[in-house]
């Protein structure tokens, strides 16, 4: 475990009783999905740019301490069979990851994805001097790095550019691939089964990317790909008005997205490339934009292409995740939509949500239990652990209320192997609210604050901590050390599922 952080444990307490508020409404509102899977009612109508979780955390990697790893999920309840088209990105969308090094709540470097679907229509001969496309992405099994040309029928590729002082005005540079400069990368195909790609780990691994990072004197890495769901909560009864046993075991009951899949963009940035000189903390979110209009044409033809819509106007945002479960579990259903659309700026328009919130309301009317009382209002101490950071952990030196994940990128990395995942909770100062590992329970911490853990000054008692499970605990793992046992290298989430998991 790494060595606990030298801040006052009361302010620790403050501040992930705010990071609970961001769990636990989830559990009690019928639009609430976990994570931010199907948070908001106009993001369910589009989940090719539905955000899910967003990671940061400094690198755990043996050799690599001194880089930042980034990670947005997208694309929720991917199931591994669910071809024949399986899980593309929008080549329409513009993906992005923004870092605020300087604390006033405004992109300060984005980080921009766009996408590009390859279709080589792959034909077969069906009869006398015929041939016609074949339906399915492949038709033989799949093994080179940058898709086997005679086989794969659809390649997805993408570019990455970097804007500095402002996602749309900024200084713009491409970033390229380290080894032969190349602007244009291969995200790898679904893990389609077993007899398409025999061995999909040393497949994918060969679309990890040594980049250089305008602006950055040191390369670092990209993935893009599909990975295994790295989210775990009991799902159904959660949603079931938390029909769970709160006084039960922690981690005790069978994670439901054990059999999911989920898109990863995975960045690995050198440290000194995203801070300034005066500040280590950071603060971060991820975003996806459509433009403004779309005309509906299924006859359309661009470039001899065939095409059933045609996108124009300016970038309209429609998804935004920082802090896992903000949507879903603080935001009132009126402003989710709303929010999605929103920037860290502006956030002030959404204090209420924090200063009155509505979950330990929910809790305490499901389970009336002393423990269960809701903390006197308004709750000005999430107000800094929500929208600032917090004092000695991870606010910046100058800072202006937002919602955003924050890291201070000098307190060391814990390894793997001794990672605690109640993360700041469990005495581990790397983890979650102090960024967000994979490892990170953030479920479990943000019940444990609402229930009262973190609240001594408050009518709730410390022993409330036992009121609070979610479920995530696979057979064979150690209890409070995680549900799922993660990776120790970039990208750090599973290989995801196969669709066909045996070769007939």
């Amino acid at each position: 475990m790494s060595k606990q952080h030298p801040f006052r444990f009361s302010v620790l307490t403050s501040l992930i009783a705010g990071s609970i508020l961001a769990t636990g409404a989830a559990l009690v509102t019928s639009q609430a999905q976990a994570a931010s899977h199907r948070e908001a009612p106009f993001i369910t109508s589009m989940p090719k740019v539905d955000g899910t979780d967003f990671y940061m955390f400094r690198s755990y990697e043996p050799g690599r301490e001194a880089y930042v790893t980034l990670i947005a999920d997208y694309v929720p309840f991917q199931t591994p069979y669910g071809g024949p088209n399986f899980f593309q990105l929008d080549e329409n969308a513009l993906y992005e990851i923004h870092v605020d090094n300087n604390g006033d709540a405004k992109e300060d470097i984005s980080f921009q994805f766009r996408f590009k679907n390859n279709t080589r229509n792959l034909t077969v001969p069906v009869g006398d001097n015929l041939r016609l496309a074949v339906p399915l992405i492949n038709i033989g099994g799949i093994t080179g790095g940058a898709g086997d040309a005679s086989v794969l029928n659809v390649e997805e590729t993408f570019s990455l550019t970097v804007s500095r002082n402002g996602r749309r005005g900024g200084t713009k540079g491409e970033v390229t691939n380290a080894s032969n400069g190349s602007k244009v990368f291969t995200k790898p195909v679904d893990n389609i089964g077993k007899k398409s790609i025999a061995d999909y780990n040393a497949y994918a691994n060969q679309f990890i990317y040594s980049v250089n990072i305008p602006g950055c004197a040191t390369p670092g890495k990209v993935f893009v790909g599909q990975r295994k769901e790295p989210f775990f909560v009991n799902l159904g009864e959660a949603f079931d008005l938390i029909n769970l046993n709160p006084i039960g075991p922690r981690n005790s009951k069978p994670n439901v997205l054990d059999d999911d899949n989920i898109t990863s963009f995975a960045l690995e940035v050198p440290i000194s490339c995203l801070t300034t000189a005066n500040d280590p903390v950071i603060g971060a979110w991820t975003t996806a934009s459509l433009r403004q209009a779309r005309l509906l044409n299924a006859e359309g033809k661009r470039n001899g292409k065939h095409f059933s819509s045609a996108e124009g106007g300016a970038w309209t945002q429609v998804s935004r995740l920082g802090n896992p479960l903000v949507n879903e579990l603080v935001i009132g259903l009126p402003d989710k939509d709303r929010f999605n659309s929103s920037k860290p700026e502006f956030d002030a328009q959404f204090a209420a949500y924090v200063t009155n919130p509505t979950l330990p309301v929910l809790i305490n009317v499901l389970f009336p239990l002393p423990a269960t009382t809701p903390p006197a209002t308004p709750r000005n101490d999430l107000v800094q652990v929500f929208l600032t950071g917090v004092p000695g952990l991870n606010q910046p030196k100058n800072v202006k209320g937002a919602e955003m994940l924050r890291l201070n990128t000098s307190i060391a990395a814990t390894p793997r192997a001794t990672q605690n995942d109640l993360g700041v909770l469990g005495g581990d100062s790397a983890g979650f609210p102090n960024g967000r590992r994979p490892i990170d329970d953030v479920t479990d911490i943000a019940l444990r604050a609402a229930l009262g853990i973190l609240n001594p000054a408050g009518p709730n008692h410390p022993a409330a901590a036992d009121l609070a499970t979610d479920g995530a605990q696979l057979p064979g793992a150690a209890a409070g050390q995680g549900a799922i046992d993660f990776g120790t290298s970039f990208p750090y989430l599973n290989v995801p599922i196969a669709s066909s998991p045996a070769v007939q």
